[in-house]
């Protein structure tokens, strides 16, 4: 029998930090393709609490995962700014104009 070995939450922090910033960076590229509306460009303003989200959850994630402490709050942290994407993110895509 083998024994089992215990979870690495730094890696799993990481992982998380990095699903995060993805996303982010994946909404300037949806945002860029949201058709005009009016033709105003106020759907960038959804730029905003979404940078708000990465730099209250994520930065400080990976200012922790890169120095090595606190992995397990760095994971819940992590986790926190996902669910706060989904719900932001949720409520902004009822906000932009169908194509």
């Amino acid at each position: 029998m083998t024994a089992s070995r215990p979870l690495n939450f730094r890696k799993i922090a990481a992982l998380v930090a990095a699903a995060g910033t993805l996303f982010w960076l994946y909404t300037f590229y949806f945002i860029a393709h949201v058709p005009p509306g009016d033709g105003t460009g106020f759907q960038w303003l959804a730029v905003f609490p979404l940078g708000m989200i990465f730099g209250l959850f994520f930065l400080p994630a990976w200012l922790l995962v890169a120095i090595g402490r606190l992995p397990r709050l760095t994971t819940a942290v992590g986790l926190c700014g996902l669910i706060a994407f989904a719900i932001i993110w949720a409520q902004l895509l009822n906000e932009f104009p169908k194509s």
